[in-house]
């Protein structure tokens, strides 16, 4: 079951404890390790999940290894991203590890993605677009409350329809990121 909470200002310093924790385990295989996803977005309704981007050099047996040896649950059925409508469609592209926090603790979603890669971007970007759009991320939260007025136990639906409408907000993000001067933003993490 689905269900949108009202953004939590807590959101913010549960990711920066994850954060350190997994600095720790990954050291420098992790290029940098975002928040990303609707708990990123100040003011923004979200799943009480916290989503978390690493990104490293390459999606090596290493990085699995670390993770799974601390606990972190690897679902293997998750190989890569959704592609918008009109990206190159190679998977390499939108390839990603993707685990679930160790039991016990704190629900996150750790995606593992290849810096440079759209998907990596694509986190990156929709998460600075919304939070400098703050009329974009209303919209957002309406859809999915909608979605979930609807579509609450039906997981697949809400993806399908969904992953759709956010690929707008990544057309317009691209679009307002090249009048900024640059596609990703800086290497930091956040």
């Amino acid at each position: 079951m689905i269900v949108i909470h009202d953004y939590e200002p807590t959101w913010p310093e549960e990711f920066e404890r994850i954060r350190a924790s997994l600095l720790q385990i990954l050291g420098p295989l992790a290029l940098r390790i975002d928040h990303v996803g609707s708990t990123s977005v100040p003011g923004l309704a979200a799943k009480d999940v916290i989503d978390v981007q690493i990104t490293v050099a390459a999606l090596t047996p290493e990085v699995k290894g670390r993770l799974v040896q601390a606990g972190y649950e690897h679902k293997s059925g998750i190989t890569h991203d959704h592609v918008p409508a009109g990206e190159d469609p190679d998977p390499a592209l939108w390839a990603k590890l993707f685990f679930r926090q160790p039991e016990g603790e704190r629900r996150a979603n750790v995606h593992v993605r290849v810096e440079g890669h759209p998907n990596q971007r694509y986190a990156l970007l929709f998460r600075d677009y919304l939070r400098a759009h703050p009329r974009s991320a209303k919209t957002v939260e309406r859809i999915k409350r909608e979605l979930v007025k609807r579509h609450a136990d039906d997981i697949d639906t809400y993806y399908a329809i969904k992953d759709p409408a956010y690929d707008l907000i990544w057309i317009a993000a691209q679009a307002w990121s090249g009048q900024k001067g640059g596609g990703c933003p800086p290497r930091r993490s956040q």
